[in-house]
């Protein structure tokens, strides 16, 4: 895959950032998968999951951060979905929603701490 190049386009700054998630379709509800982000923002996520989902599908997400004493759990849009390995991998881009406004502001300190850290080795 190319690495892009251009303006940024994002609204948030994202790290290349590994939290363990449980997460299920909101509606119908199913039972819950284990994955992991690949990257993460303070507005949204891009997750590996077992299968594909549809754009706009809602996702309830379980979600323990390093800086946080205690798991949260956050409601997710899907944006994308993409097909890595046919049936096995797939990475999904997720928009966060809900009122968990002080929340994601502290994901996103936590995240510009990482990438200054990692700008300055």
């Amino acid at each position: 895959m190319q690495t892009y190049k251009g303006e940024e386009r994002r609204k948030y700054p994202r790290a290349k950032i590994s939290f363990i998630v449980s997460y299920r379709i909101k509606h119908p509800e199913e039972s819950y998968d284990l994955s992991q982000t690949k990257d993460a923002s303070q507005g949204g996520m891009l997750l590996t999951t077992n299968r594909e989902f549809e754009k706009g599908t809602y996702l309830e997400m379980i979600i323990r951060f390093p800086f946080v004493p205690y798991k949260i759990r956050l409601l997710g849009e899907v944006v994308d979905s993409k097909k890595v390995v046919t049936n096995l991998i797939y990475e999904t881009r997720i928009r966060f929603v809900g009122p968990h406004k002080n929340f994601f502001k502290e994901l996103g300190e936590f995240i510009k701490e990482k990438l200054k850290k990692e700008k300055n080795g």
